[in-house]
């Protein structure tokens, strides 16, 4: 079943050199087990800056190919291709951003962003992404988008909300725990709004940059906020250390501070990617008998309950955008996002949500 579509479309690609570039390209038709998605919400990950929008950094997982970009789209599905039974059209889906063999051990257990095989692709990586009007996409990569989610929240979980999620899943987070969080861009905003959902307090935040403390302060999705030159004030709330920590920052100082905080037995998860870290492992990692987590995006059962919970929560991740745009004005948006001092941007190819 297919409804009335256009034949070609406008995406955007991203040439590296903090560039952003427009392709005429065929309106795609879904082939077996695949859905065509109209997307209406497709937000700008701190990955796709980091190694796509300013140089190409990529290999292997990273090595972007040239395609329409955007990894977090979400939006209504409107053809469907042979085989697909568990979608039809005018499903909302959110769209976990990599589609896997299907067949080796991470994709059996969800985790298509470990798979192994030759045949991974990821949206806005090796295959087209979310930047466009429509987007094809393998049916089993579309998670349904509960009704009282709006698009705009089910692209945001489908990547940034969904790493925050998993890696508080890793540090099973519970009401026990005090949480620090470094790095309060967009992931580190969401961690903080599920870390409270989840029970955790207080909640502290800390970043280099002001005006993102300043957001997630007036957002409510931390308890203490800090910049980093603010010692004396994250002293006083340290006190003998932190049960719980997540680094966002990808940064080697977020990472370091994330560990140093920590309390004897503290766990920590890093989620941000990127950068390097060197410590003191003797008293910083083994006296303090400390766990270190590693954790990349989340699995396509996470995602599904993690959108399930937003609902139960009552939790909006759209409320972490601070920029909307339509496709037009992609490059400001890229260029608002490569700054590093708002909260979420978001590009909405057939106008804002």
């Amino acid at each position: 079943m297919t409804t009335e579509l256009p034949t070609t479309m406008t995406g955007i690609t991203l040439p590296g050199g903090s560039r952003v570039d427009r392709a005429e390209v065929p309106v795609p038709q879904p082939g077996p087990g695949q859905v065509l998605v109209e997307v209406r919400a497709s937000s700008i990950c701190g990955s796709d800056i980091r190694a796509i929008y300013r140089e190409h950094l990529g290999h292997g997982a990273e090595a972007y190919q040239g395609v329409i970009a955007g990894h977090e789209p979400a939006g209504r599905i409107v053809a469907v291709g042979a085989g697909v039974t568990e979608h039809a059209v005018g499903d909302r889906v959110a769209c976990y951003h990599i589609s896997g063999c299907g067949q080796c051990a991470e994709c059996r257990h969800g985790y298509y962003i470990g798979c192994t095989s030759s045949v991974r692709a990821a949206y806005g990586w090796q295959r087209d992404g979310g930047h466009a009007p429509y987007l094809l996409a393998q049916a089993d990569t579309c998670i349904p988008l509960p009704d009282e989610l709006s698009y705009a929240d089910g692209a945001l979980a489908s990547c940034g909300f969904g790493t925050a999620y998993e890696g508080l899943l890793r540090l099973d987070l519970s009401g026990r725990d005090r949480l620090l969080i470094t790095g309060l861009g967009p992931v580190g905003l969401a961690a903080g709004m599920l870390a409270k959902a989840m029970g955790a307090g207080p909640v502290v935040g800390l970043d280099v940059m002001p005006d993102r403390v300043a957001l997630a302060t007036e957002l409510g999705v931390i308890d203490h906020g800090f910049t980093v030159e603010q010692t004396a004030e994250l002293d006083a709330v340290t006190g003998d250390g932190f049960s719980a920590a997540i680094d966002c920052s990808g940064s080697a100082p977020g990472r370091h501070t994330a560990i140093e905080r920590l309390a004897t037995w503290g766990r920590c998860a890093f989620v941000g990617e990127g950068s390097t870290l060197s410590l003191e492992v003797s008293p910083l990692l083994i006296h303090k008998q400390i766990t270190l987590y590693g954790s990349w995006v989340t699995s396509l059962r996470h995602l599904q309950d993690l959108l399930e919970h937003l609902v139960r929560w009552g939790i909006r991740p759209e409320q972490t955008i601070t920029h909307r745009f339509g496709l037009d004005d992609a490059e400001t948006a890229y260029r608002l996002a490569d700054e590093g001092r708002s909260g979420k941007v978001c590009l909405f190819p057939h106008g804002t949500d």
